[in-house]
């Protein structure tokens, strides 16, 4: 429940920063869309965004479309990486097997030079 209400947060908080956040706009902007999505192992929690400078959808679920998916091994791995989004953070989780990249790593950083702005 806990991870649930931290996703749903995370996505107000993207479109708070695409409102309010220049900075944010204009990254977005240089982007030109950018979807991802997190989620557990076996998917009992899962939320994607789709991010576009037009404006930020987010919904729960995992569709197959995605650029980038951050898959956790359980939920309290997910809260504790989320809660500070380091690149350290994800680095260990990759090489511990707790978090699992689907997608390009290129795509990661893109996300978090916009988690950085919000």
């Amino acid at each position: 429940m806990k991870l649930r209400l931290m996703l749903w947060l995370l996505g107000w908080m993207l479109k708070r920063a695409l409102r309010r956040k220049p900075g944010f706009r204009q990254t977005l902007s240089d982007m030109r869309a950018f979807d991802w999505g997190i989620a557990t192992e076996d998917l009992s929690v899962a939320r994607h965004y789709r991010m576009t400078p037009e404006g930020i959808q987010s919904a729960p679920g995992l569709p197959v479309d995605l650029d980038l998916e951050l898959r956790f091994d359980e939920e309290a791995t997910a809260i504790r990486v989320l809660r500070k989004p380091t690149q350290q953070a994800f680095l260990d989780g990759m090489v511990s097997g707790k978090v699992r990249l689907v997608g390009d790593s290129g795509d990661l950083k893109k996300l978090q030079k916009l988690l950085k702005q919000l």
